[in-house]
């Protein structure tokens, strides 16, 4: 496999150690792809990449500029697309859906992990939402803001959005998911295949219109996991507003 430093230069290559890559992968799992949807990220892309090489292992990294016009864009310019990482674009900002599908169609691992860029979620979960596939019981697996202490670092008004969302999801669909929004998932590859040539949603939809589709497939083993979180503001760069969790109620219905 190619050294990392074949790839990064200039000021993205500080924050990507050499051993980026160097991990191996399971033996339970045959590779691994990681689909991160960015969106004027400058300022915590570096972070997400430097703390992604402590997973340890070996995986295909898709990066997906929506749009980004804050200097992501000239970042990303210091990288070379290869067999391991590949870099997408979007000309213009189209959402977290679009994004997501576009990476999705790239991913090659026989699991593909979803990692956000902004540093709510930490990269250092990478494993946690690994392991129940990795052991054979689960193909689908939550990183679940609630099932951890670190949900009361949400605003209370987000938080009591997501329990609304969470609670209207498990009545319309008869499921007991804690943390249906979550971004943090881990899918096993020939699952998401059956599913996305019907994908549609193009901005934060998606979350509930992927969970909705997956759980439908015959036999699916679902699990949660808890995860660290970190809320950020607006000002710091949040993005989801107030029509994305009207949106989100719309989608429980529609996919129901």
């Amino acid at each position: 496999m190619k050294e990392i430093a074949e790839w990064y230069s200039g000021e993205l290559a500080q924050f990507c150690p050499r051993n980026f890559y160097a991990g191996e992968a399971t033996s339970n799992v045959e590779s691994l792809s990681v689909v991160m949807p960015v969106f004027n990220e400058r300022a915590t892309l570096p972070a997400v990449l430097m703390r992604l090489q402590s997973s340890q292992t070996q995986h295909q990294l898709i990066i997906v500029d929506d749009g980004s016009h804050d200097g992501t864009q000239q970042l990303l310019d210091n990288c070379s697309s290869g067999a391991d990482l590949v870099v997408l674009r979007n000309a213009c900002n189209q959402g977290k859906g679009a994004a997501l599908r576009a990476g999705f169609q790239r991913a090659e691992g026989t699991v593909v992990i979803v990692q956000d860029a902004d540093l709510e979620y930490d990269p250092a979960d990478f494993w946690r939402i690994l392991v129940p596939i990795l052991n054979g019981t689960a193909d689908i697996v939550f990183g679940s803001r609630f099932l951890a202490a670190s949900d009361t670092a949400m605003p209370r008004l987000a938080r009591w959005a997501n329990r609304l969302i969470t609670w209207s999801f498990n009545r319309i669909h008869r499921r007991r998911l804690t943390d249906v929004e979550t971004c943090y998932k881990a899918i096993r590859r020939d699952l998401l295949l059956q599913i996305l040539p019907n994908l549609g949603e193009d901005r934060f939809g998606i979350e509930i219109e992927l969970t909705a589709k997956l759980l439908k497939l015959p036999g699916v083993r679902f699990s949660e996991v808890p995860v660290r979180y970190r809320a950020r503001s607006r000002r710091e760069g949040k993005k989801i507003r107030f029509r994305d969790g009207l949106r989100a109620l719309l989608c429980i219905l529609k996919y129901r």
